[in-house]
Order: C-alpha cells, then structure tokens, then sequence
C-alpha cells in the first residue's frame, strides 16, 4: 500500500505520468452538483487528480459526462434468480459498480452456509459486493424455515472486510420489547462499529423513535412522502425504492430539494432477472427521478455519493482524486444513456463474461425436504352463506387488502370460483419435513384454469402455491418437489412450463440468457391459464407470505392479520 500511495501522489504531482487520462469530459462534480471541464487523470485504479495531466494512456471521452459508479444501497441478489457471477455481469452493464447486499433469503433456507456461498461466489465478480448480515432468521416466530441464526453465528462474519453491518430489522415487536436475541444482535453490530440497516414497513413515528434509539438508521419501506419525511425527521436515511412490486420513487421524489436531498439514497431491494435487464437498476431509479422533475445532477449525487456515504465507503461515489475510477460514460443526462463504463479504471468491454465452472455445495441443491402432501391436505372447511377472511392482492404492490366476502362452497368446503376471482391458496412448509400447510382464499391474480408455485416465497421461502383447483395445486407442488425447487406453470394437470431454480430453491445456476429464456416460457404459460399483463403473478405470490407487510397474509402456519400481528381464521368472525 506504501509503494501505491507514494506512485499516486507522484503521478498526481505530476513527477510521474498517469496510467490514464481522460480527456474532453464533462465530469459531474457531485459535491457542488457542477460540471468540470478539464482532465481527469488515474492511476492504480483511483483518481488522482483533476486539471491539466499526461499519462500512459489518453481517452478522449468526446464530450461524455463522466459520472461516478452507481451504488445499489439495499439488493437482495436471490431475488434476480441467478447466480451471483450472472447478477453482477447484467447490473454492471446499467453502471452499478457497487452494491450491499443483504443475504436474507438464502439465509432463511440455508442458514449460515447460504451466507458463506454467497461470500465466496462474490470474490471475483466485476461489481464490490458489501454484506449486511441478516438479522432476522426467521423473519418472524410465526412461520417456520430452514434455519435459526443468532448473534453468535453472526460474530464470524464480522471479520470479513465486506461485511458492513445488519441488514434490515423487521421483526420490529422484538425490538420494541427487548427481544434478548434482538437486542444481542443490535449491540454487536453497534459494538463492531457497523451500520444496521430498518425495515419499518407501517411503522407509526412513535414505532421510528425506537428504531432510531436503536442505532437503525435507514429505512427502505417508504411508499408516501410523509412516511419519508418521518423518517427524516429522526435522522435516518431514507431509500428510494424501484423494484419488480415495490415502486415508490415517483411517490416520494416530491419530498427531495436541495435541503434535504443528502439523505436520500436509491435501491432495488427485490428486482427480477428480466425487469434487470429491460428496465435497468439504479439508473432506472435516476430516470424516473428526471422524469418526475428532479435535477439530473441531484439524482446522480443521490445514486452515488449519498449512498457511499450512508454506509461509509468513502473511496467511492465521487469523481475526485482518492476515489476509486469507477466511471460511466454519460452521452445525455436527461434520459442518463450510458456509453461506456470504468471499473477501477479499465474499461469493461461488452465479451467479458464468466468461462470458469461455477461450484455449488451440495447442501443448497437439495433445499426441498417436505413430507408427501395428498389433496386432502388442500380442503378448506367454510360455512355456506357466512363471510370469509380472504387476501386481496393489490398488482405491484407488497401490500395486500384484508376484505370479507362470501365464497362458493360444495359439501361444507371451499370451491374455487374463477368468475368471482376466488382462488385457494397454500403454503407448504419444505425445509425440514414438518407437514405444515397454510391455507387461504385469496383475490385478484384472475386465473381461469390452472395453477402456479414457486419456492421463492418470501421470507422463509416454502412453497407457495395458487390456482384454480386442487388437481392442478397437487401437480404443481409435486413438481416443485421433484426439480428441488423453482416455479412452474400447470394446466389441465400438466405442467406447461417450469424455471429450475437449484440454488436454495432461489436461484438458477444457468446464465443470463438461459434464465431469461426460460423466464420467457414461464410468462407465456401464464397467458394459457388466463393471467393478464398488467402484473407479474409470481411476484405477487412471493410475497403473500412475508407476514411483516400489511395487511393479510398467509404463512406454513396459517392465515396471518399482519396489523393484529397475529393469526385469524378463514371463516371471519
């Protein structure tokens, strides 16, 4: 390091020439939301200086605007289904050069392995992958994953130069009331000086001044500009949410100005192989935030700097001298097309992609560990004539509506009826045999005739399926079972299309473009059982169980009111 430092500060003296130098761009100068016109010199990867310079190599940008690296402040890598080598090719080709990652759901059906896999399969990727340790595993103590993980399985991991912090605290019940395992995981992020990262998902701002006395200090849950401005108020970093479901940059843009702009940051949290590469990352969220009328420049600063910051990276987010030269070429900042792209000063050239074989642990291929399930195991008694507590999707939302209606019935059990867009729907507990079923009804996905299932279901990641029958429900399950998980399409008994997902039962150990085809198949399927367009059914179905989002919800062990914080039955009272 003493030998780099002493040629950087001699290259920015100018005794020595640069390794590169960048001449004829227009650099964005995110301190003082300027644009500089003058050289931008680097070497051994960093800048190391800003005017006049000769070096080894000249560039000529050709009037380009020269933007940081982006910086993706909260991703959950399972959720694009591929593989860590894959997921960080597709988004370093929309100029992310940065991301923390929070390993949650490969947590929750692998335990601390899944951490370590996901560690060891992002040492060599081409983007930095920094690691907030999941705090909540399982998400909650009402339904049951594949593993339990404490503060003394976290400790280890503290040692690894990137690792960060906690990732988001969302059981937020065990916080407020002192959760000794809660409370032992908080103190040793806070005594290992590392960040902890919120999830307070309709939390009330009495509810944020226990988080934010906590030492939580970001939160990505916002989906109104008041939410924000709460969270504000206490001092915390809010992120500007764009992924598959959750989209809620256009609604809280309008709360960001030049006062308070520097507490905001962009991320995707849960975003899909194919809304990755059609929609982009973070510069996605950078053009909705243009188009909704926020200064170019701001929402750079807000992609890049803001978000460095928030989470102490302080060798990056800037086009500066001491910061690494992550760098993309910007040909309009109004519409932010990227022409080129810089990781640590070398160009990333469109053939480079992974050749070497990727190795999987055995232990996260064979994921699915369920007791046989029959189609008696799918009846749900409900009385003729008397209303039902039924979930109500809301199309790219995480939130559903808790509504009461009647339902068809036949011999004392519920009857699936696709004119009125009731559907069953279950959860099957797949990590350790237990047998646990949850059942539901459930509104608004308007499939005619068929089913669906998936092992992405979050957080505990059971299968979760829905359809229109229980033939089709079996078929579907079975499936899941016998390719060790994924997402597959049913039909008339047969299943129609299917994506493999061997990881975990979240990710396809298959490339980009294999995944996209088969992701393809899958949506066209969908169109055979009668889904529309206006929404992703399997998105939706990956978060019907995730019992910390309001307001109704089913888990392994049953329906769940998410704003009693606690189970109801079908039939309502």
């Amino acid at each position: 390091m003493t030998l780099n430092l002493k040629s950087m500060i001699k290259a920015a003296a100018k005794r020595t020439k640069a390794d590169l130098v960048i001449k004829n761009g227009r650099i964005i100068d995110v301190f003082n939301l300027e644009i500089l016109e003058e050289d931008l010199a680097i070497k051994d990867g960093m800048i190391i200086g800003i005017g006049n310079y000769d070096g080894h190599e000249v560039v000529d940008a050709k009037g380009a605007f020269i933007c940081p690296g982006l910086i993706d402040g909260h991703v959950h890598m399972e959720s694009s289904m591929i593989h860590p080598h894959y997921f960080t090719r597709t988004i370093l080709a929309h100029g992310v050069t940065t991301i923390i990652t929070d390993p949650h759901e490969i947590a929750n059906v692998s335990g601390t392995s899944g951490i370590q896999f996901l560690l060891d399969a992002t040492e060599e990727c081409p983007v930095d992958v920094f690691f907030m340790l999941p705090s909540c595993v399982p998400a909650t103590s009402f339904e049951y994953n594949g593993a339990t993980i404490q503060a003394h399985d976290l400790a280890p991991f503290y040692e690894h130069e990137r690792v960060i912090g906690l990732a988001e605290v969302m059981d937020f019940p065990a916080v407020r009331d002192g959760n000794e395992a809660m409370i032992a995981k908080l103190a040793q992020a806070s005594q290992h000086n590392k960040k902890i990262d919120g999830h307070g998902a309709g939390l009330a701002p009495e509810d944020l001044n226990i988080y934010a006395s906590a030492n939580i200090k970001t939160d990505h849950e916002c989906v109104t500009a008041q939410e924000a401005k709460e969270r504000l108020k206490r001092g915390m970093y809010v992120m500007m949410r764009e992924g598959t479901v959750a989209k809620d940059v256009r609604a809280l843009i309008p709360l960001v100005n030049e006062k308070n702009a520097r507490r905001f940051l962009f991320c995707t949290d849960d975003k899909h192989l194919d809304d990755l590469v059609n929609e982009g990352s973070i510069d996605h969220n950078i053009r909705i935030s243009i188009q909704e009328g926020l200064d170019p420049l701001l929402a750079i600063q807000i992609a890049t700097l803001n978000a460095a910051e928030c989470f102490s990276l302080m060798d990056r987010g800037a086009v500066a001298p001491g910061y690494r030269a992550d760098l993309l070429f910007i040909e309009d900042l109004e519409t932010f097309t990227i022409k080129d792209i810089y990781k640590n000063g070398n160009k990333i050239k469109e053939q480079d992609h992974l050749h070497a074989p990727i190795v999987v642990p055995n232990l996260l291929k064979d994921s699915v560990n369920m007791k046989p399930i029959h189609k008696s195991d799918l009846k749900i008694s409900v009385e003729a004539d008397k209303p039902c507590n039924i979930i109500e999707i809301i199309p790219n939302s995480l939130v559903t509506k808790h509504i009461k209606e009647t339902v068809t019935t036949y011999n004392g059990h519920f009857v699936p009826n696709h004119d009125e867009d009731q559907l069953k729907l279950a959860v099957i507990e797949r990590h350790k045999r237990r047998g646990h079923i949850g059942l539901g009804i459930v509104k608004g996905f308007q499939i005619k005739n068929g089913a669906i299932a998936s092992t992405v279901a979050h957080d505990s990641h059971n299968i979760v399926t829905v359809g229109t029958n229980d033939e089709d429900l079996l078929v579907a399950v079975q499936a899941i079972e016998q390719m060790k998980g994924g997402l597959v399409v049913v039909c008339e008994k047969k299943v129609v299309a299917s994506l493999p997902l061997e990881i975990s039962g979240l990710m396809a150990n298959r490339t980009t473009e294999h995944t996209l085809s088969t992701l393809k198949n899958l949506h066209d399927a969908l169109h055979l059982i009668g889904s529309q367009d206006n929404f992703n059914p399997f998105v939706a179905l990956s978060f019907l169980s995730l019992p910390v989002i309001p307001e109704l919800k089913l888990t392994d062990t049953g329906l769940f009111d998410v704003t009693k914080f606690e189970h109801i039955t079908i039939q309502a009272k």
